[in-house]
């Protein structure tokens, strides 16, 4: 995971050093014994694919599909068995012969009344070597790499996968934290210049329509600050689901990302051209395709079959018979079995294969055509979101240096309340903006990731 690690564009205003997020205070009592797991984002992404059943299936599949490729080419391979049989046949009268013939001069037993083995008593043991040779067995082989292919590229597709879905969550809930330290700052300032008012109204410097006003305000912002803890807490669990065991688990986020421009578009076109693992997967799909074509067409060629036996065939289980003669011997046969008529259904098979393949290749054709409209799109969506970060962190300020100006003006009677009240919601809605901005730019670089499989920024 090191080599694909995501590297993230932080704020201006927020530190470069690890920053822990307080857990919710609404844990349950098991999970508040229970020391705090520091979590950062490679530790998300790590647990994340131990614990996400999508990503456990992709990878058994990929497993499999790896051994079906070992068990594919062993059959290239001769084959050896160690074979052992006893056979017995009804002799030709009666009982087991003993009565007809001596064991020393018939030790078979007498003549088989059912001619099929060799003896009445027959014994076998020998080493059977055993090879097929022809094009339906290369095609087999080269048909399981393929297939490996794909499945290893369908890993890669579900792993970014499950990457971007981390990154959204792990930066979802950082934000929604900061969203509640927003909104406590706006509930603390509503509340105090709740109180302002009220000093003035005692003063008889201002109306009671001024204080109204203020507590209305307030009560806004403690609303707002109890919706966002919920959605805090809702951004906890959705992680905690994906990440522990239980969902409880007691966890503070680490905010350890560093401050990089993003990547040229010459150079992100370059890395999906090579890594993108939906392109790897419609290009192994079509080579599999195509193999079976070649499998089909395969059936009207020969196979050459070998066999070469050492050991065993005799009516003594000895390596010499009672007479002498060794039982040890080995014989061997070559087979060339040559296709003649199968009523078209070798044609048959080609042609269904040929249009599979026909599939494969549109399909091929459109991962390209979607790859670069993604590209155009989610570097586009980057780019946007890198160039308002600043703008926002600016708007931030810019607010909050409004509110201090109006509250100044206020106090010496310059303005009205409505324009104190106006510039406590802009501050509070461009710090929340600032956040939305921050998170954008996170899913923007996840979803190029998706495409690439590789850091977007500019390590130099």
């Amino acid at each position: 995971m090191a080599n694909h690690a995501l590297a993230i564009q932080a704020p201006s205003n927020v530190s470069l050093k690890a920053q822990a997020v307080p857990a919710a205070p609404n844990q349950t009592s098991s999970a508040q014994a229970q020391p705090a797991q520091l979590i950062t984002l490679a530790d998300a992404i790590a647990s994340a694919q131990k614990n996400e059943p999508t990503f456990a299936a992709a990878a058994a599949a990929a497993k499999v599909a790896r051994l079906d490729r070992s068990i594919a080419r062993s059959a290239l391979l001769p084959s050896v068995v160690y074979h052992n049989q006893y056979l017995y046949t009804e002799p030709a009268h009666g009982g087991t012969g003993s009565a007809n013939a001596s064991a020393t001069n018939n030790p078979s037993g007498g003549t088989p009344r059912f001619i099929a083995n060799n003896a009445v008593h027959e014994y076998m043991s020998q080493g059977i070597v055993t090879e097929t040779v022809g094009v339906q067995q290369f095609n087999a082989f080269s048909h399981a790499s393929a297939l490996a292919a794909v499945a290893d590229a369908e890993l890669e597709i579900a792993r970014r996968g499950l990457v971007s879905t981390v990154v959204g969550l792990y930066y979802a809930a950082l934000v929604a934290d900061r969203k509640v330290a927003v909104a406590e700052r706006a509930a603390s300032e509503a509340a105090d210049f709740t109180s302002h008012t009220q000093q003035r109204e005692n003063a008889r410097e201002s109306a009671h329509a001024d204080v109204i006003k203020a507590q209305l305000q307030q009560q806004q912002r403690d609303r707002d600050l109890a919706n966002a803890r919920l959605e805090r807490e809702k951004a906890r669990l959705e992680l905690a689901v994906l990440l522990f065991p239980d969902t409880h688990q007691a966890f503070t986020i680490a905010s350890d990302t560093v401050h990089a421009p993003l990547a040229t578009r010459d150079e992100i076109e370059s890395i999906a051209a090579r890594n993108n693992p939906e392109l790897k997967s419609a290009i192994a799909s079509l080579r599999a395709a195509s193999l079976e074509v070649t499998g089909a067409r395969a059936a009207y060629l020969p196979d050459l079959g070998l066999n070469f036996t050492y050991g065993i065939d005799s009516t003594n289980f000895a390596v010499h018979a009672p007479d002498g003669t060794r039982n040890l011997g080995y014989s061997a046969s070559a087979t060339l079995d040559i296709p003649v008529w199968d009523w078209f259904a070798t044609h048959d098979r080609v042609k269904q294969k040929t249009a599979q393949r026909d599939s494969a290749r549109v399909t091929l054709s459109a991962t390209q055509k979607h790859l670069i409209a993604q590209l155009d799109e989610s570097y586009n969506e980057a780019t946007l979101a890198r160039d308002q970060m600043q703008s926002l962190q600016a708007s931030v300020q810019t607010a909050r240096e409004s509110l201090r100006l109006a509250r100044l003006r206020y106090a010496s009677g310059e303005t009205t309340v409505l324009e104190v009240v106006d510039a406590q919601s802009s501050l509070t809605a461009q710090e929340n903006a600032n956040e939305d901005g921050f998170i954008r730019y996170q899913t923007a670089l996840a979803n190029l990731q998706l495409l690439t499989g590789q850091s977007l920024t500019d390590t130099k």
